[in-house]
This record gives C-alpha cells, sequence and structure tokens, in this order.
C-alpha cells in the first residue's frame, strides 16, 4: 500500500490567518475621509477579507486533493538551488524602509532599496540602479505632495 501523500493544511489556515490580521488591523484604521473620501483602513480591510476569502478557497482545493505542481515558465529551473545572496539583498531592500525612512526621507530610501532588488535581480551597475532608484523616489515623493500625502521632508539631512 502506497503512504497517503499528505496535505497541506497548514498553508491553507497560515493565508486565512494573515488575512484575518490584516482584516482587524484594517477595522482599526480610519475607515472614510481623506482626500478620497475613503480612509487607509478600508482598503486594509477589504484586502484581508480577500486574503481571507482566498484561504477558505484553498482548503477547498485542499479538501478536494488537488495537486499543487509548479508551473512551466520561461527561463526557469524548477529544481534550482535557493540563491541565498539574492535572497538577502531583496529582504535588505525590504528592511531598508523601517531603518532610514526617518533620517534619510523617501528619496533617498527609495534609491538604496531599489538599488538592492536590483542587485537581487542580479544587476551589477549600482550608481545606474542607485540614480534610477533616485529619480523615481523624487517623482514619488512629488506625486504624493501634490495629493496633500505628507512623505516627510523630501532629505532630511541636507538643510534646505
Amino acid at each position: 500500500m502506497m503512504p497517503k501523500k499528505q496535505r497541506p493544511w497548514w498553508l491553507g489556515l497560515a493565508v486565512i490567518a494573515i488575512g484575518l490580521l490584516w482584516f482587524f488591523q484594517g477595522r482599526s484604521l480610519p475607515q472614510l475621509g481623506g482626500y478620497a473620501a475613503l480612509g487607509p483602513g478600508f482598503f486594509v480591510t477589504v484586502i484581508g477579507g480577500l486574503i481571507v476569502l482566498l484561504g477558505v478557497i484553498l482548503l477547498v482545493q485542499i479538501a478536494r486533493g488537488e495537486q499543487f505542481t509548479p508551473q512551466d515558465t520561461e527561463n526557469a529551473e524548477a529544481n534550482a538551488a535557493v540563491s541565498w545572496p539574492s535572497l538577502f539583498y531583496a529582504a535588505a531592500a525590504a528592511a531598508v524602509p523601517l531603518l532610514t525612512m526617518q533620517r534619510l526621507g523617501f528619496p533617498l530610501t527609495a534609491m538604496f532599496s531599489f538599488a538592492l532588488v536590483t542587485r537581487a535581480f542580479g544587476s551589477r551597475r549600482i550608481v545606474f540602479d542607485c540614480l534610477i532608484g533616485l529619480v523615481l523616489g523624487v517623482i514619488c515623493w512629488i506625486g504624493f505632495s501634490k495629493l496633500g500625502v505628507n512623505l516627510g521632508q523630501i532629505m532630511p539631512l541636507v538643510e534646505w
């Protein structure tokens, strides 16, 4: 007799738990008001509800016994080893805003995050990537400022 393959129930339950976290944390934020008449909590709450729904759908698929197999992709090796340096660079790019936003401002933080992500994807043009990240960060800062969203000073380290 062949051993019965374990079903990944934990995966559906984890997705539901993440969705519930988003949902309930979103409910603690303002639901209405602001520039677009919808508050920041509205979107977080809706996305949390949708994540819960996707978790339930995933549990239904697991209960049906559907197999989860990787899809074919272009130029990808399904059995390739994990690139730990790339994973480190991507994780660092996600952590940079937490550590630098208040001291360096939005544009410089965007520059560092952008450069780290491009490095994770294999780019070796650090100066060019930093320049693109800085330009995109300044454009976003100006755009948000025009909408009335305060992202802080453009570059707190530089006295204007």
